[in-house]
């Protein structure tokens, strides 16, 4: 399998970072297998932090190894999706024992049907109805040290 990851610098040996970040799958390393999000994650990230180029770095994972991993997949934006995401971007960090959590990306069109169901308007029964219509990306997070380790680097392109 073949995963990018945007980024303002080239990440050829990526690593858990320990900072606790309130994103879709909560702490990890963020990859994607779809190239264009990867590209408008580095632009984004190289405009916020001001620093850096914009760059996708590009890894190899050999599937063998995957298997030998503990996979949490959502196949869609489902209940328990939602619920798993709503969680960590209100902090409430979903420890578990998964070391790689594979799902659709709640991005920037997403975000404001995902606001108003985490500040109550939305039930999860509407918030799904919205999101369901959507062609959402997907994100592939590496949780543990043992998922990183399966990341090969093949190459960095510069945005």
């Amino acid at each position: 399998m073949i995963l990018y990851h945007g980024s303002n610098v080239e990440v050829k040996q990526p690593r858990l970072l320990k900072e606790q970040r309130q994103l879709d799958f909560g702490n990890g390393f963020y990859t994607t297998t779809d190239l264009q999000q990867a590209t408008t994650w580095a632009l984004r990230t190289k405009k916020i932090r001001k620093t850096g180029k914009a760059c996708v770095n590009v890894y190899y994972v050999d599937d063998e190894k995957l298997s030998e991993l503990k996979v949490q997949r959502f196949d869609s934006p489902n209940l328990d999706w939602l619920t798993y995401v709503a969680a960590n971007r209100k902090g409430k960090f979903q420890e578990n024992e998964y070391d790689i959590v594979i799902g659709p990306v709640a991005n920037d069109q997403t975000m404001p049907t995902l606001v108003l169901y985490l500040d109550g308007y939305l039930t999860a029964e509407e918030t799904i109805a919205r999101l369901l219509p959507q062609k959402l990306k997907d994100q592939v997070v590496f949780r543990t040290e043992r998922a990183i380790k399966c990341l090969q680097c093949t190459e960095v392109i510069d945005i």
